[in-house]
């Protein structure tokens, strides 16, 4: 709608300095070339631009409603909550994928949710050497479009956030020197596998991942337990100081 705004002023050689044609005073300005008194447009023009803003008023009125609806619906969510959590992802992004996926158990694990979002490539070759070019790997056609289309939406978002996804993006693309579009592949796949793991366990995302149960026990006991044998063991030997089997005298 815009676009035919801007058509009928360029058919008509107006033109406007300032950007925003669409502001306070871009509005001011639409509204006094629709008026009785305004030569610079005849009075077909005057009254197709009239008819265009009343109905960008009623688009824009619509899209305000739709977006309350969204934000409501998301806040309302404890899920929708946690997806907003994650970098790159908002309400619109956590809305089509709390849409899209549906309830989380219906996918056994992450590579199946990944899988349906067609953000595992997966290679058709055998891997024998048949005189051929190696076949590319592909995302496959059996999945949610649209849910591939948000995860990589997020992807994007993610990566200009930088932190973890930054670091993820940079190293399958040696930096953003090649391969751009897989790189943001790989990103929305990371994206997916937490989400998965957020939305199951009913946890926020945290850019540090927490320790895995018990790998902090098994650490501290590890390094009592190499403390222990150095402050018994003999110098220079690393044998235990005392013989496990007593000398004769």
């Amino acid at each position: 709608m815009k676009n035919r705004i801007h058509a009928i002023l360029h058919r008509h050689g107006i033109v406007r300095d300032e950007s925003d044609l669409f502001g306070a005073s871009g509005r001011r300005f639409l509204h006094r070339l629709i008026g009785p008194g305004d030569e610079a447009l005849p009075t077909s023009g005057r009254a197709m631009l009239k008819g265009y803003l009343q109905l960008l008023d009623q688009l824009r009125r619509q899209i305000a409603n739709v977006t309350r609806e969204v934000r409501g619906q998301i806040r309302r969510t404890p899920a929708g909550e946690r997806l907003r959590t994650l970098p790159g992802i908002d309400y619109i992004l956590g809305y089509t994928i709390l849409a899209e996926v549906g309830r989380i158990e219906r996918f056994r694990s992450a590579r199946h949710l990944a899988s349906y979002s067609l953000l595992a490539p997966r290679a058709y070759d055998s891997g024998d050497d048949d005189g051929e070019a190696p076949k590319g790997r592909h995302v496959g056609h059996a999945g949610r479009r649209t849910l591939k289309w948000a995860w990589i939406e997020a992807a994007h978002g993610a990566v200009r956030r930088g932190g973890r996804f930054r670091e993820i993006f940079d190293r399958r693309t040696d930096g953003g020197k090649r391969d751009r579009n897989r790189g943001y592949i790989t990103v929305g796949h990371e994206l997916c596998r937490i989400v998965y793991a957020m939305w199951n366990r009913e946890v926020d995302y945290t850019e540090t991942p927490p320790p895995r149960p018990g790998c902090g026990k098994r650490r501290r006991d590890s390094r009592r337990a190499r403390e222990v044998t150095l402050k018994t063991s003999r110098p220079g030997t690393g044998q235990p100081e005392h013989p496990m089997v007593a000398v004769p005298t």
